[in-house]
């Protein structure tokens, strides 16, 4: 083994000891695998499929007369995930960095093309590609994971090439100019809330590339007065203003801004501490609750399962968000550090979010709840991440 002068350890992997068909062998995959992440991933996408079930299965005009075909397509995201998840620890998170200037392009396309005719408006964001036969693509969704791979890719080359300890300036600009340019194009659609995750992780990723404080100060002290620029301006549309007025008075109009937020309190405090029973929910069943298979898909939680069951789905979560910092902790080198640290910023404030807002103490944002949430988009963004976890950490000695 290796070391370059930030610290850094780098595997090299001998005939002897580790070559990459030594790595997929099932020893290697035992051993390097963190099945506790990888578990809890596949209970929370497990779970989803009944809440989302549970929320679709009397929604005729959404079914179209298939009580099964919400969970069906759940299952068949969840698959499709956990290949990608596959397809990327096969890969190898080095060996998708020569990929990332392509994965960046396509990303940035892919978000422009919803601003032409080609975009579709749900719910207010217009912020999906219509593919027909049912099927659309949130572009956003990507969008965070390629924002993340080509600021690591940025911020970790000169420190793990042994040239510098930590990023310099120059460096730090250049990354946040990679985030900067598909983040205004998602705020023109807009979507508000992709945005807000995307500028955590941005901060996530700085924080962890060891750059200057100073420019985490000056990003929080810009965004700050980016947001009230934003407001005078008037560039955010009427149903987002809503959002914001409801949470900032949640008796306001409770038939109508604040309806959504509304019913999801009801449906939550309705659950008591261990529910209602899975598929028996009057608010769920009786149809009170928006969105319930996206947004709200907490609330079906809240309601049948209960204070335990809801609490199940935050404890999962947070297992999933402490095997990441110890793959980040632990990793090899700097770039497999930032990757981490970037997923890490951004499954924990886009769950709390998520939560939060069918909770009153958080706006509404359209943030689906990662794992569980119904959306091809986001099932195969979230799982394509946890590959990229598996693979920092596949890089590690086995004895770390």
């Amino acid at each position: 083994m290796a070391s370059t002068s930030s610290g850094y350890a780098v595997r090299r992997f001998s005939p002897e000891r580790g070559t990459f068909g030594k790595l997929l062998a099932r020893d290697g995959i035992v051993r390097r695998m963190d099945w506790v992440l990888l578990a809890c991933a596949i209970a929370l996408s497990l779970i989803g499929t009944l809440l989302v079930y549970s929320a679709t299965r009397g929604r005729t005009e959404l079914t179209h007369g298939d009580q099964y075909y919400f969970l069906i397509r759940h299952l068949m995201n969840t698959g499709i995930g956990i290949a990608l998840a596959a397809a990327t620890i096969a890969l190898g998170h080095r060996r998708l960095r020569g990929a990332v200037p392509v994965l960046y392009g396509i990303s940035v396309l892919l978000v422009l093309a919803v601003l032409t005719p080609l975009g579709s408006t749900v719910n207010g964001a217009h912020a999906w590609i219509v593919l027909g036969g049912g099927f659309s693509l949130q572009p956003s969704e990507f969008t965070k994971l390629t924002i993340i791979l080509s600021m690591a890719m940025v911020l970790a080359a000169r420190v793990d090439a042994g040239d510098r300890v930590h990023p310099d300036h120059r460096t730090v600009a250049q990354a946040l100019g990679f985030a900067i340019v598909p983040m205004a194009i998602v705020m023109l659609m807009p979507d508000l809330g992709s945005v807000m995750v995307m500028a955590v992780i941005v901060l996530g990723v700085l924080l962890a590339s060891g750059a200057s404080n100073r420019w985490v100060l000056g990003l929080i002290t810009a965004g700050a007065g980016g947001a009230v620029l934003i407001w005078q301006l008037g560039v955010l549309d009427q149903y987002q203003i809503d959002r914001f007025a409801a949470f900032a008075n949640p008796a306001l109009d409770p038939a109508g801004v604040g309806y959504n937020t509304n019913q999801a309190r009801i449906a939550i405090g309705s659950g008591g501490l261990l529910g209602k029973g899975l598929f028996h929910g009057s608010q769920t069943t009786g149809q009170f609750v928006p969105e319930q298979q996206t947004d709200f898909v907490f609330t079906v939680a809240g309601e049948e399962l209960g204070f335990l069951g809801a609490a199940l789905i935050i404890v999962l979560l947070g297992v999933v968000l402490w095997r990441a910092c110890r793959i980040a902790r632990n990793a090899t080198d700097l770039y497999g550090t930032i990757i981490a640290a970037g997923i890490i910023a951004w499954f924990a404030f886009q769950a709390f979010e998520n939560i939060g807002m069918t909770l009153g103490i958080m706006p509404v944002a359209g943030l689906p709840l990662p794992f569980v949430s119904y959306g091809g988009s986001s099932m195969f963004a979230v799982w394509v991440a946890v590959g990229l976890l598996q693979a920092v950490r596949m890089q590690r000695p086995l004895s770390a």
